[in-house]
């Protein structure tokens, strides 16, 4: 029976689910040590592996850099020409071979035993060569590929980038790596924008368009027009009490120019905190229908004002 792309698509889904459930299930022994000794090494965790091992291990590297873990891949044959000056002895190396008996790792097995470099294996044979020489051992379970012939990398590179994962996971809470500290380590892209807080962005200072109770109405028109934001900060002693906006404007536009600022204001209007998420300040915007918000330090002091258009310059909108 000729099975449907779908049903090969399940298939294969569920052959790596259950490998990953049995990882889950099997834990290597190691595991615990292997993490003590990520935490307390000097130097970087190097990663290595062959062919699609070598894919994986850029990946894994790439993982625990930005997650609070210097690493950095090192290609196995580049290492032979040159490239295990890389490895330092303050350093630990993690090499991954399904087999573990990929002869191209051959030479920085030597390297990590002449310089007494800690070595961590990933791998599925016990009995291997790599296995033998590590002085930690991953073992994953001895899971079929997932691929018709049995034989390209499919479920083994699962299971290895899987364990990869859990590996910087539990450096990154064991190293209490929060929200701030991958903000640091992603500036760019749409992670780096959902990070960002409010104080990164708010306008600060001179930029701030803000007008006392007793400002008459002539004078707040021009601040209003000067900062360009289409509103105003009622401050009191330094404190936020009120906000003009384009719609108090039209709500008091008989006798306008007779009143003072004090006496068209909103009073108590939403704001925002400094140091929350930008995201959060979007949020707030968004649900009351306005385009700017002024932010108060703890006290209700006026700090800033951020713009719906910040949010958009910083890729949150």
């Amino acid at each position: 029976m000729v099975q449907t792309s779908s049903q090969i698509a399940r298939e294969v889904l569920t052959t790596e689910a259950a490998a990953l459930s049995r990882l889950a299930d099997e834990l290597p022994a190691a595991y615990d040590d292997v993490i003590t000794l990520l935490l307390h090494i000097n130097g970087r965790i190097i990663v290595s592996g062959m062919g699609k091992s070598g894919h994986v291990a850029g990946k894994i590297a790439a993982t625990l850099a930005s997650t609070g873990a210097p690493a950095l891949t090192v290609h196995p044959g580049e290492a032979s020409h040159g490239d295990l000056g890389m490895i330092a002895p303050d350093d630990a190396v993690i090499l991954i071979s399904n087999s573990g008996e990929t002869r191209e790792l051959a030479d920085m097995i030597a390297h990590c035993a002449r310089f007494s470099i800690p070595m961590i294996a990933m791998t599925r044979r016990a009995d291997s060569t790599l296995a033998r020489q590590a002085d930690h051992l991953l073992l994953m379970p001895d899971a079929p590929e997932a691929c018709a012939i049995g034989m390209a990398p499919t479920t083994s590179t699962t299971m290895a980038m899987a364990l990869g994962d859990a590996l910087a996971v539990s450096l990154m809470r064991a190293r209490g790596f929060d929200r701030e500290n991958f903000l640091a380590f992603h500036p760019g892209g749409s992670l780096g924008a959902q990070l960002l807080r409010v104080s990164a962005v708010m306008h600060r200072g001179a930029e701030l368009p803000m007008v006392t109770p007793d400002t008459d109405m002539g004078e707040t028109l021009v601040v209003m027009s000067q900062k360009g934001f289409g509103v105003a900060a009622l401050v009191e002693d330094g404190k936020l009490t009120g906000v003009i906006t384009d719609g108090d404007l039209r709500r008091n536009l008989e006798g306008l120019m007779e009143r003072n600022a004090g006496q068209v204001a909103t009073r108590n209007p939403r704001s925002i905190a400094p140091d929350a998420l930008l995201t959060e300040a979007l949020g707030v915007m968004n649900a009351g229908k306005i385009s700017s918000l002024f932010a108060v330090d703890a006290d209700g002091t006026l700090v800033g004002l951020v713009h719906i258009h910040d949010a958009l310059r910083a890729g949150v909108a």
